[in-house]
């Protein structure tokens, strides 16, 4: 069979290498910040009329807000997994969570970066490896049968970390929180005797971080984003970082500073609501000091989500907006996420692009615009440069996206979506539903009996796509 879907992709790639792009005169810094379980529908410039998120709505006045940008993933290892190489997570062999780990043998954002000198740091929840192989912490450090798992930042490109290994609560992150109605709702444990560790751990280079771990944990992770930036700048050595908030994924806990925000809703909504104003105010410290530092012109700023909102429709507080389906699904709710670029010296205020585009296009596009070569002939990318369509404000995507989750496939053009489940991942396709996404974003419409050789065409394409990501992760 030819094919003619990773052909695509690697003409487009070509582009990277050939292209004539103006560079502007120093380096940019990099900042990509990304939060956990964050719904389409949970920040204010996607329209949420209840969420206080002032200073990612005015990032959105300044910058460039996507309407169509996706997780390359319905959870969030795999997710994190393309952000760093550019790569689909079949391919990288992490289908899912707690599977899997990020291999020395791909090549990295971070990486690509240190060769022209940046400084880089990864800052928050990592969840693509294990960070011990002595101590159990969370879902598979410390276990003798997960010791091949066991890799962290510094060996894939990064300078210095402060990271966990995987999830931990919004605030108080080293504690326990108490546990209301089951998996519904946490509050703080404000009295010290009733304390209880976590049992996870924040990491460095030099083992484990015990200091300075109280309060809200996007704070905590930012009071160490913000010395690695200042001394970066005083250095004057460009810097990338990976931000990589927890917010608001399980347990989601606020403090009384921010439940009280929120008067008149349930606690489960209260604290929901507050870790997400909470994360959105470190947000807005990070991009006032890049302005204290007079920086913030040739910083570009990324924000996204690794997948759509936790728990169902109608009982948990999570928003995916007007889209259908949520987190571990393949429909626009559950891939579908909030995303931002900010970047003043590049990008005007006040841009908005439907344009499609996912995780796995960070990559190609920012070594194009910093002036790397990418060679894809022994490593494919799944993602593309995004830098000509940006910059001309071009709405069409050359090459289609591809997604693949447990039973689920799914296959993204412009305007049309394949949606497919399968029995089993050995079985042929059981029900292909075609989407409009365009004129129908909320998927209610299947259009695979109305147009059946676009439905088959593209369930080709998505077929040969996904056995090549198969093979290539068993090599």
């Amino acid at each position: 069979m030819k094919r003619i879907f990773l052909s695509n992709v690697l003409l487009v790639m070509t582009f990277l290498t050939g292209s004539a792009n103006e560079l502007i005169s120093e380096k940019p810094n990099i900042i990509l910040i990304m939060c956990d379980d964050l719904g389409w529908g949970d920040v204010g410039f996607n329209g949420n009329k209840i969420i206080r998120t002032p200073n990612l709505d005015s990032m959105a006045k300044n910058g460039l807000r996507f309407e169509r940008f996706y997780s390359a993933s319905a959870v969030c290892s795999p997710t994190r997994g393309s952000v760093l190489t550019g790569r689909n997570p079949m391919r990288l062999g992490i289908p899912t969570a707690n599977a899997g780990y990020l291999k020395e043998s791909e090549i990295t954002l971070a990486e690509h970066l240190k060769k022209l000198n940046y400084q880089t740091g990864h800052f928050g929840k990592w969840h693509l490896g294990t960070f011990s192989k002595t101590k159990r912490d969370s879902n598979r450090g410390g276990l003798e049968k997960n010791d091949s798992f066991f890799t962290q930042p510094d060996d894939h490109g990064y300078d210095t970390y402060f990271a966990t290994e995987a999830k931990v609560p919004t605030y108080d992150p080293m504690i326990k929180p108490k546990n209301h109605s089951g998996r519904t709702w946490w509050d703080p444990v404000i009295e010290k005797n009733k304390q209880v560790p976590y049992n996870t751990a924040y990491w460095d280079p030099d083992g484990f971080v015990v200091d300075n771990l109280k309060g809200d944990n996007s704070r905590v992770i930012m009071d160490r984003v913000i010395p690695f930036i200042e001394s970066s700048t005083k250095s004057k050595t460009p810097f990338f970082t990976s931000i990589w908030f927890h917010t608001p994924h399980l347990p989601v806990v606020a403090g009384p500073e921010m439940t009280k925000l929120y008067p008149g809703y349930n606690k489960y909504e209260q604290h929901y609501f507050g870790c997400i104003t909470a994360m959105d105010m470190q947000v807005g410290r990070l991009r006032k000091y890049l302005r204290k530092l007079n920086i913030h012109h040739n910083t570009m700023v990324w924000f996204c989500s690794d997948n759509g909102p936790e728990g169902q429709k109608g009982s948990a507080p999570g928003s995916s907006g007007h889209l259908r389906g949520r987190k571990r699904d393949l429909l626009e709710g559950g891939i579908r996420v909030p995303a931002l670029l900010e970047w003043p010296a590049k990008i005007a205020p006040d841009k908005t692009t439907s344009l499609p585009s996912f995780t796995s296009d960070y990559l190609p596009t920012i070594l194009e615009w910093v002036g790397v070569e990418y060679n894809s002939t022994k490593r494919p990318l799944d993602g593309i440069s995004l830098c000509a369509q940006i910059e001309n404000g071009d709405h069409i995507r050359p090459v289609p996206m591809a997604f693949q989750f447990g039973s689920q496939l799914a296959l993204i053009q412009n305007r049309y979506k394949l949606h497919v489940r399968k029995i089993k991942a050995k079985d042929t396709p059981r029900r292909n539903a075609l989407y409009d996404i365009v004129n129908d974003p909320g998927e209610s419409t299947d259009l695979s009996s109305k147009y059946p050789f676009l439905t088959n065409h593209m369930l080709d394409q998505l077929i040969t796509w996904s056995e090549e990501c198969i093979a290539e992760s068993k090599l």
